[in-house]
């Protein structure tokens, strides 16, 4: 693919994305969460759908719950994102949970892949705070001193 039609591509999904969000974010005031837990899950989503899932090849949302979340948290989130650490990657898949779940609710994903998600990040959960730790280990750096 040439990159201005991956550019082209990318923008393409990041405008259906922007109505996703919109959905999610409505669900979230409904729901009378507090402003700032609301900004923070549209972060964590916006973060996921629109750049992860764009970052390679181009995913549309509904790619994101089909075998991505263990690259995204387990590799990419622990390795590249800065801010990482064991509660963003639980806050991450808190967030990324409920934006699924609204997705299939209003029929933008089916059931199955929902809960393939749920249950791909209850499953990997453990790997992932442990390859946290790992990669996190600063004491392997002192010994190298």
């Amino acid at each position: 693919m040439e990159i201005e039609e991956h550019e082209a591509l990318c923008a393409q999904i990041r405008e259906q994305n922007k109505q996703y969000l919109a959905i999610f974010e409505a669900e979230l005031n409904a729901a009378n969460l507090k402003p700032k837990t609301i900004e923070k899950h549209l972060f964590n989503v916006d973060f996921y759908i629109n750049d992860y899932l764009l970052r390679y090849l181009p995913l549309e949302m509904i790619g994101g719950c089909q075998n991505e979340i263990d690259g995204y948290l387990g590799g990419f989130f622990i390795r590249k994102v800065m801010w990482s650490t064991p509660a963003s990657i639980k806050s991450n898949a808190t967030s990324i949970k409920k934006f699924y779940k609204s997705m299939m609710e209003h029929g933008y994903v089916d059931k199955e892949n929902y809960t393939d998600l749920c249950d791909d990040i209850k499953e990997c959960m453990p790997e992932w705070l442990a390859e946290w730790e790992s990669y996190n280990d600063f004491d392997d750096l002192a010994d190298l001193a």
